[in-house]
């Protein structure tokens, strides 16, 4: 007879668990309770409804009951709690949620996949009035939906700059309402650093979201929200995005370890500290591949990755569980954004010694028609030069890049690596060197110490110093806009002009991109200047990380006009 398996929660984990089981099982009893009406649902979709881009909230159900009866001989059974765990007895109590009667039902085995809770801070007043919405299934994508078109809603706050505020902001703009999207933090997308942050904040601002950083909600009322610098914005209807919290409370009931991170503790093969009971998904907390912490990750596919290691386990298959890095991608408006590994952020955290390599290619050979900028940011180990993370933005599918990161992460790659990586290349998808090729060959050289760089951050203190800043653009590009105090040296003349560059502070170049202003300080470099920093990013990079600073708070440019493109 074969094994008798109980699964709590039935979205990603739970019904990947399920069916993991059914393949290694046919013998098996297998039972999903889902304490919701639905099973198997994409619960990364339900933003794209308000916008209808998915025009029937039911086409976010996956499959329903019968069908996992019928395909996979599985009980998918909905609104059915699991109240209770007897581990000793190796038993659950059921109760339905629509009668309120209860049933205990053995299991040999048991996966836990609760998932998370939308975050509701009790600190703010009215965060638990009927026009305030968190989005976490299909009911409530519907409930959200029913109150805005019943109530003639126009303006719409989201709470929370994440992936889940971000793409309901933008599929609110795109459904025809005036959206507020407040951040605590001084960026959105907490998975990207600052920097590239304020290009996807320059594109929130130029569709009309009504971006607000660095504040808070400290109050709601049915007509708008009170923020803690005191500002005050119209609102008929919130939605909290600020996060989640692991749903524990049943594995607490039970005796289960928590962890330091408030998520369930499991084992190399997801199993708890109870025999028989195994847990996944955004309820568990799981190891950083690269720093070895534990951390919480809410993703679908490490939900279904850790369902078929744990279910693999159960089947006594080995398992090899080697962290996860976290690889994630959004689009926004007419961007789209991905990272993958360590932020800046995280590696100055964990106290990792660092560096960065930036290169802004098109994202196609510039002579095709509809070349963009690609923003590409490598963040690589130093002395090492090991590959920690990557970020990148643009119009194209930055996926890919990232995705070419993410796997030489795994195989524990370096920056040279990426020189000679053979990839894909034609006209209409690449430049001929990639910008990862690019990346890694700007990553080598900075970690050979061929040349020196400043970061775009440093830029603003560089004028307020009226350092000497040299801008090596043909003066055309140069009248269209520029920093303030730069002085204009054209690549084409700045041999013939170097009387004007000093040799004994100082001197910091760009041009529009990097590459021009890299040239141009090797060159000098192999002229003896030894005091040369090119500026990471140049005149875009600049563009970028200044305008919504400069936009939002009214302060002082250090450009005369900003540039956004590579034409």
């Amino acid at each position: 007879m074969g094994k008798n398996i109980v699964i709590v929660g039935g979205v990603a984990g739970g019904a990947s668990a399920a069916a993991r089981c059914r393949r290694l099982d046919e013998s098996a009893t297998i039972t999903i309770y889902e304490k919701g009406p639905d099973v198997s649902f994409s619960n990364c979709s339900l933003p794209y409804h308000l916008s209808k881009v998915v025009a029937d909230a039911d086409d976010i159900v996956l499959m329903q009951p019968s069908e996992f009866k019928l395909q996979y001989n599985i009980d998918a059974i909905v609104n059915h709690e699991v109240i209770a765990i007897n581990a000793e007895a190796k038993t659950v109590n059921v109760r339905n949620v629509l009668d309120g009667t209860i049933q205990t039902v053995a299991y040999d085995e048991l996966v836990l996949s609760p998932g998370a809770v939308p975050v509701r801070p009790q600190s703010i007043k009215g965060i638990n009035d009927e026009n305030v919405f968190t989005i976490r299934n299909v009911v409530d994508i519907k409930t959200l939906e029913t109150f805005l078109i019943e109530h003639k809603t126009k303006t719409v706050t989201v709470v929370g700059g994440g992936f889940i505020g971000v793409e309901t902001a933008e599929n609110l703009v795109k459904g025809g309402y005036n959206v507020n999207l407040v951040e605590g933090c001084d960026h959105v997308l907490g998975a990207i650093d600052y920097d590239m942050a304020q290009i996807v904040q320059k594109t929130l601002l130029d569709n009309k979201v009504n971006l607000i950083t660095n504040d808070s909600v400290t109050e709601i009322t049915k007509t708008a929200v009170t923020l803690k610098s005191g500002r005050k914005l119209n609102s008929e209807v919130v939605i909290a995005a600020i996060g989640v919290a692991p749903e524990t409370h049943l594995a607490e009931k039970t005796g289960i370890a928590i962890g330091a991170t408030g998520a369930i503790s499991v084992d190399q093969n997801f199993q708890t500290n109870l025999p028989h009971i195994h847990a996944v998904g955004d309820a568990i907390e799981v190891t950083n591949r690269q720093t070895g912490q534990k951390q919480r990750l809410d993703l679908a596919f490490s939900a279904q990755i850790q369902a078929r290691q744990a279910t693999d386990h159960i089947y006594g298959r080995q398992t090899r569980n080697r962290g996860v890095i976290g690889s994630q991608c959004i689009p926004i408006f007419e961007i789209n954004v991905a990272s993958t590994g360590l932020t800046e952020s995280d590696c100055q955290q964990n106290k990792l010694d660092h560096r960065v390599a930036m290169v802004i290619p098109k994202d196609k050979v510039p002579l095709m028609p509809h070349a963009k900028p690609l923003y590409f940011k490598l963040i690589f180990g130093y002395p090492s030069g090991k590959i920690l993370g990557a970020q990148a933005i643009g119009e194209s599918s930055v996926d890919k890049q990232i995705d070419i990161i993410a796997a030489m992460i795994t195989q524990n790659g370096y920056v040279e690596d990426l020189e000679t990586l053979e990839l894909c290349y034609q006209p209409m998808f690449s430049t001929a060197k990639n910008a990862v090729n690019m990346a890694g060959l700007v990553a080598t050289n900075i970690l050979n110490g061929e040349y020196k760089q400043v970061p775009l951050s440093a830029v603003r203190g560089l004028v307020e110093k009226d350092a000497v800043i040299i801008d090596v653009r043909e003066k055309v590009e140069y009248n269209e806009g520029h920093i303030i105090n730069a002085i204009n040296i054209p690549m084409s003349e700045f041999r013939q002009r170097l009387d004007e560059i000093p040799t004994e502070q100082p001197v910091y170049v760009h041009c529009l991109s990097s590459q021009r202003s890299y040239n141009v300080v090797r060159a000098l470099g192999n002229l003896g200047y030894t005091n040369i920093y090119n500026i990471t990013g140049s005149f875009l990079g600049i563009s970028e990380y200044e305008y919504y600073q400069d936009t939002v708070s009214g302060r002082q440019p250090i450009v005369t006009d900003y540039r956004f493109d590579l034409r």
